[in-house]
This record gives C-alpha cells, sequence and structure tokens, in this order.
C-alpha cells in the first residue's frame, strides 16, 4: 500500500504560506490522491495519508484564530479530527504540538488525540513555533515523554534555519530513545539543503528515520545504498507539492544505475507505506505484480469508496 505521512488538508487558505487558489479541502485531497499515478507501468494510488493542519494554521491569528490554551488547540486541529472521522479508511490524524498555547495544554491533547482520537503521530515545528530544539527542552522533554508513553510516531519538520536545522533535534532525540523520529522533508525546504544530516543521523541512531519527500533524487539513490530498508518513509508534503512527482522520485531506484540501483519492487512498496504501515500496526500488502492486477485493485477500492 502507499501511505503519504506528510498531507495538509484545510477549510482555510494557509495563514502563514498564503497559497493560491482555494483552500484544499479534504475532498481535494482525496481526488489527488485517487490520481492515478503510474508506477513500474502499472496504475497506484495513495492508499492512506496522514493529515494534519498547515503550520501556518496553528498560529494564533487575530480575527481568524482567537482562540488561547486548550480551546486555541482544538480549534486548530478542528478540520483535521473532521477529516479523520468523515473518512476513517483514507486519513490518518497527526497532531501538532505548538508550546506556545501551554505545555501542559499540549501534553493533554497529545494523550486526548491519541486515546480518543485514535491519531499516530505527533508533529513539531519548531521554525514555524520559535524556539530552538537544542534549548527548549522543557518546552520538549514533556511532549517526548508523552509521546513515549503512547507510542505514536514523532515527525518533526526539518530544512528551515534558524530553528529546524537537523542537527539541532540531536541531543534530544539521543535523550528519548525509545520514540521513533522521523526527519521530515530529509533536511531539505525554504532554508537550505541539510540532507547528509537526516542520512547520518539514521544511519547511526535507530530510532530515525528519513522522509523521501524534497530530498535531492541524485542523493536519494546514493542514501538509499546504505540506509537500512526499513529507515525511508514515503511523504510529499501536498500542498503545496503534487503525489505523483515524489512516487516518481522513489520509482527511479527501480531504474539501472547510474539514475537507479535496480530496487525491488517489494523493496519499493516498503518504501511507500509497509515501512510506516508495520509501523502503526496495519498489515503490509505486496505490490501489483500486473497491470491487471493494479487496475483490478483500483476498481474495488472505487466501489468500496463509493458504497
Amino acid at each position: 500500500m502507499i501511505i503519504d505521512i506528510s498531507c495538509y488538508p484545510t477549510n482555510l487558505v494557509d495563514l502563514a504560506w498564503r497559497h493560491d487558489g482555494e483552500p484544499f479541502t479534504g475532498e481535494r485531497l482525496l481526488a489527488m490522491m485517487d490520481g492515478p499515478y503510474w508506477v513500474n507501468g502499472k496504475p497506484r494510488r495513495v492508499d492512506k495519508a496522514f493529515i494534519q493542519p498547515p503550520q501556518g494554521n496553528t498560529l494564533y491569528t487575530d480575527g481568524v484564530l482567537e482562540k488561547a490554551g486548550r480551546a486555541g488547540i482544538d480549534e486548530y486541529m478542528a478540520y483535521t479530527l473532521e477529516m479523520t472521522r468523515k473518512y476513517p479508511d483514507r486519513f490518518i490524524g497527526c497532531f501538532v504540538y505548538n508550546p506556545r498555547y501551554g505545555v501542559q495544554n499540549g501534553v493533554e491533547a497529545i494523550e486526548r488525540y491519541v486515546k480518543e482520537h485514535g491519531f499516530k503521530m505527533v508533529q513539531f515545528q519548531a521554525n514555524m513555533h520559535c524556539y530552538r530544539p537544542d534549548r527548549a527542552k522543557d518546552w520538549l522533554r514533556p511532549a517526548l515523554q508523552k509521546c513515549a508513553e503512547l507510542g505514536v510516531l514523532v515527525k518533526v519538520h526539518t530544512g528551515d534555519g534558524p530553528y529546524s536545522i537537523p542537527n539541532e533535534w540531536t541531543p534530544i532525540m539521543y535523550e528519548f530513545r525509545t520514540v521513533n523520529f522521523i526527519m521530515a522533508h530529509f533536511g531539505v525546504q525554504t532554508g537550505g539543503v541539510y540532507c547528509f544530516e537526516p542520512f547520518q543521523l539514521a544511519m547511526d541512531n535507530d530510532n530515525v528515520f528519513c522522509e523521501s519527500g524534497w530530498c535531492l533524487q541524485s542523493r536519494i539513490v546514493e542514501f538509499s545504498k546504505d540506509l537500512p530498508k526499513h529507515k525511508i518513509l514515503f511523504g510529499t508534503d501536498t500542498p503545496p507539492n503534487e503525489p505523483g512527482m515524489w512516487l516518481r522520485h522513489l520509482e527511479v531506484l527501480c531504474t539501472e544505475p547510474p539514475q537507479g540501483l535496480n530496487l525491488d519492487e517489494d523493496t519499493l512498496e516498503d518504501y511507500f507505506g509497509n515501512n510506516v504501515a508495520r509501523m502503526i500496526g496495519l498489515a503490509p500488502t505486496a505490490p501489483p505484480r500486473t497491470r491487471e492486477e493494479a487496475e483490478a485493485y483500483l476498481a474495488a477500492c472505487k466501489q468500496r469508496d463509493a458504497a
């Protein structure tokens, strides 16, 4: 199966990035997930997506998001919760922890969203929320202790200075060895190209994983030669990105060197979704072996979704 770990449906235009067009709703995301996308000659869809509010919508904004504390957290998480309830077979909840709404409020919300709403991941966005992860440990420790207790995945935004350079997370990741950290965007975003830092952190630490999206195509080939096969997780950062280009980004691994490395389709399927499926207790699935098998699967999914 294909599982995208970084999607941001919203009923508001992103309050920080101010993307053009109408809000990118859950229904628009589902339509995009359905594709179909062609992978190794077979039509595919993105089966499931972790969803969360755009990071700009997790900030206080006068006249739009006005509540503080627990009420403010529930306000910025409301649409994500609505979509996970409406489409439970397609969307998996990711809670966004913003310590500026109150550390204890955030810790209690992590527990509530995991236990009551079935969320499987918590996102930390130090750059948008303006704190240094290597210094703001009094804000991070209580939240990460709760994540460790609940066994949820932790995704950290990386690639931006001054507060989301990957190695700034190193001290706290070393402290919380039982938490599985996902380095979102492979250290590549607007602020720079730090992809070698997530790669080395994942090589050196059992609890560190890399999201594939945003990594340079030639580097993902290079890193895949050395990274343990369970360490690469598919993510697209949609929107603003589009899933198809990042599926192709990994499909290239199945081609011959030097652009690819003759990767087998079972390992590609691990990257696409089986790796993260195992981490959250879902059964992995085999990739379709023929075009006919892939088409039959999509037809069955369409019929089931329409029921």
